[in-house]
């Protein structure tokens, strides 16, 4: 798919997608309630679609009707009333780096031999995490060289570990999950050099919230389990997926490079990494006004200027601050860039490449992305590199261009935001795409 994006002037109010991040931790916990429950606002992108595939392949049933996803997981492989899985069991998680991540370590309280595969960038990331630690909790683990397809045999036996966060807070996640469904008791999870802890955040809110085992948060370097602190709540439980706002970003940089617009489903107590993007558009001069649930952002009538931003535990603002900073005056300094290397991916390297089609110099210092703005963005043909983030970079990066922008592989959004395109198009973006709106349904 090809989109092309002409210079444009936004206006108008939206609301931001349903958060891929919420809605697969959703997924996980409703798996591990082993009952009924009911998600409001569910997700449709790539990745939400790859979760509830897992959930269908182990045994759950779920539905969607009138904007509320029902799933039932009474007769999963968690659960008593549970027959038997096919041997051996084939899972994919599609491109998810979340899923993959979050899933196998529940996957492998099944005793049964699993076989968990993925797909485009997918397979081509590092999983030598659970060759690590895995096999210390009694599974059996076979990978190639690395990555995938992974070869999986439980049963996980949950005991005291000691584990790496430096990569990614993805793999902590699926731990977390694993031993709140194994009931385990007295034993915790060490964490060392713990990255993107707010993601740690969502996935104690969405674990509490759905009633399941919270483990004690000892300063996010130890999560020990004890079941008398857990009262729980009885099923089925009702949840409501958080507004995205790694996706909401894009949204906010296109109202402050190219509009007047409004942005509605944005929780600003949220524990989501990215709504940090807020504080990187004050540093740049972008007005802003936040109301509950809503948040108003227009184009300053100054020019916008160059910022420092720290951005080691929201890696994923990375391609809408450099759009935002391709339009400020000066050298703007993001910190983190070296949380990019296993993206989709080698964000960095791609950031720098496609933007420099557009004119935008970008320079990389160690773990410092530097970019110089001048606000004279040119128009180009670029490629989103397989990358959601890249694409929808590009694309709000291309609004007020000197001539038109060409994304080459631009149904890359559907990974997170396949309504993205569609909703630019609402807000009065000049533009073009073999679809605007994505029709699959999950």
């Amino acid at each position: 798919m090809q989109a092309i994006i002409y210079p444009s002037t936004l206006s108008g109010t939206i609301l931001a997608p349903a958060s891929k991040s919420s809605m697969q931790r959703a997924c996980a916990a409703a798996l591990i309630a082993k009952g009924k429950s009911i998600i409001n606002n569910p997700g449709h992108s790539n990745d939400d679609n790859a979760a509830l595939a897992i959930l269908k392949a182990v045994g759950c049933e779920w539905s969607i009707k009138n904007g509320l996803l029902a799933i039932d997981s009474s007769k999963s492989f968690l659960s008593s009333s549970f027959s038997a899985l096919p041997s051996p069991l084939m899972i994919n998680c599609g491109e998810s780096g979340l899923g993959i991540r979050m899933f196998v370590p529940i996957l492998a309280l099944c005793g049964q031999e699993i076989i968990v595969n993925g797909e485009g960038s997918l397979l081509k990331r590092p999983m030598d995490f659970f060759d690590e630690a895995l096999p210390k909790l009694g599974v059996e683990v076979v990978s190639n060289n690395g990555k995938l397809p992974l070869k999986i045999k439980g049963p996980l036996q949950s005991k005291d570990i000691e584990i790496d966060g430096s990569l990614s807070s993805q793999f902590l996640t699926g731990l977390l999950f694993a031993y709140s469904a194994s009931n385990t008791n007295g034993v915790s999870i060490k964490v060392n050099n713990l990255k993107s802890r707010p993601y740690i955040d969502l996935t104690l809110k969405v674990m509490h919230d759905f009633g399941l085992c919270v483990p004690e948060n000892r300063n996010y370097k130890e999560f020990y389990f004890d079941q008398a602190l857990n009262a729980g709540h009885q099923a089925p439980v009702e949840y409501t997926v958080e507004g995205d706002w790694s996706g909401g970003a894009f949204l906010l940089v296109a109202g402050a490079i190219a509009g007047d617009i409004v942005v509605e489903g944005l929780d600003a107590g949220s524990t989501q990494a990215d709504k940090k993007i807020m504080e990187a558009l004050e540093k740049a001069g972008c007005d802003t006004s936040i109301a509950k649930n809503e948040i108003k952002i227009s184009n300053p009538s100054i020019a916008l200027r160059a910022f420092d931003f720290e951005a080691t535990d929201c890696p994923d603002l990375f391609p809408p601050l450099v759009a935002l900073a391709a339009y400020c005056q000066g050298e703007t300094k993001i910190k983190g860039a070296k949380r990019l290397a296993h993206k989709e991916s080698n964000r960095a390297l791609t950031l720098q490449e496609e933007f420099g089609k557009m004119g935008v110099e970008i320079v990389l210092h160690g773990d410092t992305m530097v970019v110089k703005g001048n606000g004279r963005i040119k128009g180009a043909i670029v490629h989103s590199r397989h990358d959601h983030r890249i694409a929808m970079a590009c694309a709000v990066a291309g609004l007020k261009a000197s001539g038109a922008t060409v994304i080459e592989e631009a149904d890359a959004i559907d990974k997170s935001y396949p309504d993205f395109y569609g909703h630019l198009k609402s807000l009065g973006a000049n533009l073009s795409a073999n679809k605007l709106i994505n029709q699959q349904t999950v």
